[in-house]
C-alpha cells in the first residue's frame, strides 16, 4: 500500500498544483474585466486617462492601458501579465471595457 501512494502522490501533487495555477489565472482575468470596465467608466465621464490607470494598477498591479473612441464609446483595453510561481512562466492576459463617453457635447 506504501509503494503505491509514493507512486500515485507526485501525480496527485501536480494536478493539484495545476489546479491552483488555473484558479489563480480564472481571478486575475476576473479583476482584469472589471477594471477595464471601471476605467472605462472614469475615463467616459471626464476623469483623466492617469486616473484611470491607477485604479487599473491598484486592482492588477503591472497591468497596462490604452484608450480608444469609438463613436459614442469610450474604450479601455487592459493587458497584464500573470506569473504562477517560481517554476512556471508567465501568461499574458487582456481585457476589454467600454462605457457611454459623457463628454462628448449633447445633440439634439
Amino acid at each position: 500500500m506504501a509503494a503505491e501512494f509514493a507512486m500515485v502522490l507526485p501525480a496527485v501533487m501536480l494536478v493539484l498544483a495545476f489546479a491552483a495555477g488555473a484558479v489563480q489565472v480564472g481571478a486575475a482575468q476576473v479583476r482584469l474585466t472589471d477594471a477595464a470596465a471601471d476605467a472605462a467608466r472614469l475615463v467616459g465621464r471626464g476623469e483623466s486617462e492617469s486616473r484611470a490607470a491607477s485604479r487599473l494598477q491598484d486592482a492588477v498591479g503591472g497591468a497596462a492601458l490604452a484608450v480608444s473612441r469609438d463613436g459614442l464609446l469610450v474604450c479601455v483595453t487592459a493587458t497584464a501579465s500573470v506569473t504562477l510561481g517560481p517554476m512556471a512562466g508567465a501568461i499574458d492576459l487582456g481585457a476589454r471595457g467600454c462605457a457611454y463617453d459623457d463628454t462628448l457635447p449633447a445633440t439634439p
